[in-house]
């Protein structure tokens, strides 16, 4: 194992927190799109009055469906997740055609203007920054986004001829990820300025307060795209609201984007409860979370166990803006999960580390592996510059308490227990009697 049992198993815990904070950062935008989108946008409620505690019972019972879904029916849930890609390739397209029809103009100057909007320019998403630290932060969204494409990686020990085909699923996830989410950002951002102009010439229009529609006002030649920044966190909503959904696409697309965002989340659930029980049965946590349903033949106790972290977790980021602190924790936890091991990789290369798979990057091996720690290092500063302690009448601690507390509890559980009962993954002999656990727990649960 690469970097010895610890560091084997302190990577496996990182990424494994990173799956546990992608799962409630994806129902809480669910949530959001759920208020503004459906009953804001399409139905004309008034959700002004939706307070957190409205946001918690939504995410609880979100979360309960997709724990029900992996727990009694697995089958249906490979369907839902395997129709989710085909939607959301589908819903992207006409989501995409459908904002470039709106762009005022293709003006591609206004479209990569280079502007630092952390602070209140930029609506409050970010905290006020000076250009190095802005372009960090703006790097965690794109992360977050592209995560994914380590579900090649997750499902490699079910695929045929893995060591030929993995690396390819990754590279292709990347690249598609890439052209689809380059072409819908640009879409959004040209389409932005076409807000002001059709609120502007709604007198009665109330999505976007009169304060900030009065500062648009006063840009000479209008707001450009940067300008647009100003409307922060509601930027999208207020967006598709005021653009899209007036047309029967518009309201199609809105249905389409909360089913691929539950998909999303659902298809995450699965993945992460899965993680948790192999790693239980590899025993890097309690043994108890190995527990498999000899009825559904499912890890329940892996599968409602992260359903009540990922709840919890959305009640205790929230005085943090829930989204913003689980968003970046996921991609900042996964991230160094992804760097860890290239930094053992580094040290072990041509030394302890001699035999390789077929992907080989050859003399640009350590070249790109100081590129990845340089990256690794810098998502770390964005993500805790992006979600900093909120001070004032009552101390919010930020996103650096977590991993300072996470790592601090992964260090003392290592030196009391872990180090003993973790032995890595299988090898030699032990290959052949992990195979024998299996087969007894095949038929233990009836060979179904």
């Amino acid at each position: 194992m690469l970097g010895g049992k610890f560091w084997g198993w302190l990577t496996a815990s990182t990424n494994l927190l990173g799956l546990l904070f992608v799962i409630p950062a994806v129902n809480v935008i669910l949530y959001t799109f759920i208020r503004d989108l459906f009953f804001s946008g399409m139905l004309g409620w008034d959700v002004s009055t939706w307070t957190s505690n409205t946001m918690f019972i939504w995410i609880a019972g979100i979360t309960v469906a997709q724990c029900l879904l992996n727990h009694f029916g697995i089958r249906l849930t490979t369907i839902l997740t395997d129709f989710s890609g085909y939607l959301i390739f589908a819903v992207t397209i006409v989501l995409v055609i459908l904002l470039f029809m709106h762009v005022p103009s293709f003006d591609l100057g206004h479209a990569f203007a280079f502007v630092n909007k952390t602070g209140e320019a930029g609506g409050s998403v970010a905290p006020p920054h000076g250009i190095f630290i802005a372009v960090l932060m703006g790097f965690l969204y794109p992360l977050f986004t592209i995560t994914g494409f380590d579900a090649s990686a997750h499902t490699s020990e079910e695929t045929v001829n893995a060591q030929n085909t993995v690396h390819k699923g990754m590279l292709t996830s990347v690249f598609w990820s890439l052209v689809f989410g380059f072409a819908l950002a640009l879409g959004m951002v040209m389409a932005l300025p076409a807000v002001y102009t059709t609120l502007a010439a709604d007198p009665n229009q109330t999505m976007v307060p009169k304060e900030i529609m009065d500062q648009l006002a006063a840009i000479p030649g209008g707001p450009t795209p940067a300008d647009m920044a100003i409307l922060g966190w509601s930027s999208f909503s207020v967006l598709f609201n005021t653009l899209i959904m007036p047309s029967f696409l518009g309201k199609l697309c809105a249905i389409g984007i909360i089913l691929a965002n539950f998909f999303c989340a659902l298809s995450g659930l699965t993945s992460t409860s899965r993680m948790i029980y192999a790693f239980a049965r590899d025993r890097g946590l309690p043994s108890q979370l190995a527990h498999v349903s000899k009825s559904y033949r499912t890890p329940t106790a892996a599968i409602w166990s992260t359903g009540i972290v990922t709840v919890l977790l959305v009640v205790i980021t929230t005085p943090l803006n829930a989204f913003a602190a689980l968003s970046t924790g996921c991609a900042m936890y996964l991230y160094m999960s992804y760097g860890m091991p290239v930094i053992a990789g580094l040290m072990a290369e041509g030394k302890t580390w001699t035999t390789y798979g077929k992907f080989r990057l050859g003399g640009l091996s350590k070249v790109f592996a100081i590129i990845v720690i340089i990256g690794t290092i810098g998502v770390i500063i964005g993500g805790h510059a992006f979600v900093p302690s909120v001070t004032g009448d009552t101390f919010v601690p930020g996103l650096i308490y977590y991993t300072v507390a996470f790592y601090g509890l992964l260090i003392i559980a290592w030196f009391a227990f872990e180090g003993r009962r973790f032995k890595g993954p299988p090898m030699g002999d032990e290959i052949a009697r992990r195979q024998a656990e299996i087969a007894e727990a095949e038929a233990a649960l009836g060979g179904r």
